[in-house]
């Protein structure tokens, strides 16, 4: 076998690995905790079929391939709550230093062109990569809403941190679909709060 393709299997069998992370939210059922496997999976569905709320610069086809790969330093770091309590730059050092060693794995031209993917991904400042994190955050918040508030009972989460924490960077990459979740909250924090 060559070392190329053995690099590459071995690169897959450590992607596995993502399967066993478990994340804070949880099915839309609600049955169990989502693993982050499923996560990403999952959101590169969710950028397929909501594609027409991209703008006209971005390029599904990079926004698939990142939100494959976004979750992967996951392996290593676990997941961090976004309504959870963390110290932002200690979680990205170890998420850096996890990309580093997980993309290492691959083939140096492979390892280089992903490890650039997740950069910008992290950077969010491409069009692609905004868009990418628009769908990335409104995942979680169809969750909670199929499964009755889910981890925004857990987290005790305001409305007003739902719009800070996610609804701002979904309206970034794509407003029209963020105006329209955010409707569909409003009904879940108006009975809490009430």
């Amino acid at each position: 076998m060559s070392d190329r393709l053995g690099r590459q299997l071995a690169f897959l069998a450590e992607a596995d690995r993502l399967k066993t992370v478990l994340r804070a939210n949880t099915l839309a059922d609600g049955s169990r905790r989502e693993n982050s496997g499923e996560h990403s999976w999952h959101v590169a569905l969710y950028a397929l079929i909501l594609a027409d709320q991209a703008g006209p610069d971005v390029r599904i086809d990079r926004v698939l391939r990142m939100l494959l790969i976004h979750d992967l330093v996951e392996i290593d770091c676990g997941d961090t709550p976004i309504h959870g309590s963390h110290d932002a730059a200690s979680v990205a050092a170890a998420e850096s230093a996890a990309a580093d060693r997980i993309f290492r794995l691959l083939p140096e031209d492979q390892a280089a062109e992903f490890r650039a993917l997740w950069d910008e991904f992290e950077a969010s400042l491409s069009p692609d990569a905004v868009f990418a994190k628009s769908i990335d955050r409104v995942q979680p918040v169809m969750q909670n809403l199929q499964s009755g508030g889910g981890t925004w009972k857990e987290f005790a989460v305001t409305s007003e941190q739902l719009d800070t924490r996610v609804g701002a960077k979904i309206a970034r990459g794509a407003p029209g679909l963020w105006a329209h979740v955010r409707a569909l909250t409003r009904c879940y924090f108006d009975r809490a709060a009430g």
